[in-house]
């Protein structure tokens, strides 16, 4: 007896851990603005693995999320990404594009549009690259999991694998409302400003620290042009 009523008290709390997982409402912004110049100007959206682009694998991919909104900032490829972007699939996912004028400026500056563009009424935001080929579904999920149960004053989960900081990063609607009240202010600062609000999501997923920056990586991650 005593089992049995163990077993409907687990139960019920797995719905409920299910239910509210359900009701995060999610934003997406992948950050694609950049000018790839140690891969001699190649846009790294577009690096393939198994023949698909990391742009389309990304998109693709996060279908099963169910995101109330993706926002992707382009910059100095912006033609040839969003040109990618019409040849995806994307009619079940609410996507724009936001063409960064001024992707010299810095990554800071791509984030800083990026937020400014959220229009949705979501609860939580991942900010994402697009070089990072072992990033997907199963990565991001554990980033929510975590999100879902952070302490009340945590407003910001970052993934740490041996001591490194890694992507995609997780955001509160509340901590970026608070970063855009700040004038010119973007996600990286604000959590070296704040790091009592930073949930350490500590890991051993490399998939979280590796990008495609040089060409060796590009080798070693297994992708090509």
């Amino acid at each position: 007896m005593e089992s049995s009523f163990l077993f409907i008290i687990s139960l019920m709390i797995a719905i409920g851990k299910s239910s509210n997982n359900a009701k995060v409402k999610l934003a997406i912004l992948l950050l694609a603005a950049g000018e790839g110049s140690r891969l001699g100007g190649f846009p790294k959206a577009l690096l393939k693995k198994d023949g698909q682009t990391l742009l389309n694998s990304f998109c693709l991919s996060m279908q099963s999320l169910a995101p109330i909104e993706i926002v992707i900032v382009t910059g100095f490829h912006a033609q040839v990404i969003e040109s990618e972007l019409t040849s995806i699939d994307t009619s079940q996912l609410p996507l724009r594009i936001m063409r960064n004028p001024h992707p010299e400026a810095g990554q800071a500056a791509s984030v800083r549009l990026g937020l400014e563009s959220l229009k949705s009424d979501y609860d939580a935001l991942i900010v994402a690259l697009s070089d990072q080929p072992n990033v997907g579904v199963l990565e991001i999920e554990a980033l929510l999991e975590q999100f879902m149960h952070r302490d009340t004053h945590q407003e910001i989960v970052l993934p740490m694998v041996h001591g490194q900081r890694g992507n995609p990063v997780v955001f509160s609607r509340k901590v970026v409302d608070l970063i855009l009240a700040i004038p010119r202010m973007a996600c990286r600062p604000y959590m070296d400003q704040y790091p009592e609000i930073v949930k350490i999501m500590n890991t051993d997923k490399q998939g979280y620290v590796l990008d495609a920056d040089t060409e060796s990586d590009i080798q070693a991650l297994g992708l090509t042009k």
